[in-house]
């Protein structure tokens, strides 16, 4: 018998064995992964992520104005590159926005599990977005190394270097801490490529202050090593988002989750346990063994208690999906041991 046999708004915590206290206490203290709210924290969820996309976008924005300004008086190109590639960081916002535009809509009798997965189309996006800023500059590093060019107003750019460090590293910081509390992979990887061009800025001032003693070799040599900086985040954020591509989870909320599984009174044996990404929402379907000799209620009673139990023991988990076999039957030993033979 499966705890999604009802729909899951329909699972009240109407459990027997909590007695009249345990009624009248929860009517006090409701808890939190009741089906509204926990659709209420997957929207709070949203809300927050397009809030920091859209607060980001209007600080590289400005950030990339000022730099504009600059060029436009001291003839940079190291400065234009760098505004340019503001510029592009700002607007990865469009693809998450979209997508986490798509993750607010219902889930479809096509999409059965919603649209939460253009996050992760949007993260690949994003990791195209900081390949791009890798080449870009490093070509820009071996042009500038193999032709020298004079700059004008070194203090100017120094600054506006040191303006577009700031505004970087600021939306950054912003966007990572609000992706790895929402869950959204696809944020902090959107996230450390603002680092990077945090970083590509301060190479320019670095590059500023090393023309203004006379090192012409300094600027593009500092750009290489800021390359080698972008591959190395490259290389953090594709494996972040090719594990939530593939599903991957961290083997510690696996863990957890077993653990709150087994501890769950009427439950002899655990299962497969499946755990996957959503999006920013975490699910879960898995196998218990319970008691033959229990009735039909009695058994779903178990698994909506070990449902209860799961949502509070794993962070960002919304649904979860728990099977119940009858312990001490053949066929349900054999299917439970499938079950850990494939894991």
């Amino acid at each position: 018998m499966d705890a999604e046999d009802r729909p899951h708004h329909e699972h009240r915590h109407d459990h027997p064995h909590h007695g009249w206290l345990g009624r009248a206490k929860h009517a006090l203290t409701p808890h939190s992964h009741d089906s509204a709210d926990k659709v209420d924290t997957a929207m709070e969820a949203s809300r927050d992520g397009l809030r920091a996309l859209w607060i980001s976008l209007a600080v590289l924005g400005a950030t990339a104005l000022a730099q504009a300004v600059v060029v436009a008086f001291t003839g940079s190109v190291a400065l234009l590159g760098d505004t340019l590639h503001n510029v592009a960081d700002a607007l990865t916002a469009i693809p998450l926005g979209i997508a986490f535009l798509l993750g607010r809509r219902a889930a479809t009798r096509r999409y059965t599990y919603g649209y939460g997965r253009a996050e992760d189309l949007a993260g690949i996006v994003i990791v195209l977005f900081i390949a791009a800023s890798a080449a870009a500059a490093g070509i820009a590093a071996i042009d500038r190394l193999r032709h020298p060019a004079d700059v004008d107003h070194l203090w100017a750019v120094a600054a506006a270097g040191l303006i577009g460090f700031v505004g970087n590293e600021l939306v950054a910081r912003y966007r990572i801490r609000t992706g790895r509390r929402i869950g959204s992979a696809a944020l902090v990887a959107d996230g450390l490529h603002a680092r990077t061009d945090g970083f590509t800025s301060l190479a320019v001032l670095l590059g500023a202050g090393g023309l203004a003693l006379g090192r012409n070799w300094a600027d593009p040599v500092i750009g290489l090593a800021i390359t080698a900086m972008i591959l190395l985040v490259l290389k953090d954020a594709a494996t972040q988002i090719w594990r939530r591509l593939m599903d991957a989870v961290d083997p510690a909320t696996v863990d957890r989750a077993e653990t709150a599984l087994a501890a769950t009174p009427g439950v002899t044996a655990v299962g497969a346990l499946r755990l996957r990404w959503i999006g920013h929402r975490l699910h879960a379907e898995t196998d218990i063994a319970v008691d033959a000799r229990l009735t039909v209620a009695e058994a779903h009673a178990i698994a909506v208690d070990a449902e209860h139990r799961l949502i509070h023991a794993v962070p960002r988990l919304t649904r979860a999906t728990i099977h119940t076999d009858p312990a001490g039957v053949p066929d349900a030993h054999r299917t439970l041991a499938g079950h850990a033979a494939l894991r």
